[in-house]
């Protein structure tokens, strides 16, 4: 098991993570502390709890933010497979129909 130092708000705090996690880690604190610092800055110093507690929230917030938008991506993505079905359907039944013109025509 891995051991890395991070620092949220100026203070360094040890935590323990698989081995190999250990940069992914200090990169998912360095975010928090950026909305801890960024938190401290528009409204003061007000504990370290509560700026934690801020912090966590507004990450919350845009991981939900960032499930939203996958999910529309995804409907997009959907609607698009749907439109080339239907195109592809389409294309068949005019191959068909020109298929059929075809014979008769003794083309």
């Amino acid at each position: 098991m891995g051991k890395v130092t991070v620092t949220l708000n100026g203070r360094a705090f040890t935590i323990g993570c698989e081995d190999g996690q250990e940069a992914y880690l200090r990169d998912l604190a360095s975010h928090l502390d950026g909305h801890i610092r960024g938190i401290s800055d528009d409204v003061g110093q007000i504990g370290d709890l509560r700026l934690l507690l801020m912090a966590a929230l507004v990450t919350v917030d845009e991981a939900r933010e960032a499930d939203r938008r996958a999910e529309a991506l995804e409907a997009q993505v959907e609607a698009l497979k749907a439109d080339i079905r239907g195109g592809a359907e389409a294309l068949n039944r005019a191959a068909g129909r020109l298929e059929a013109l075809a014979a008769e025509t003794g083309a």
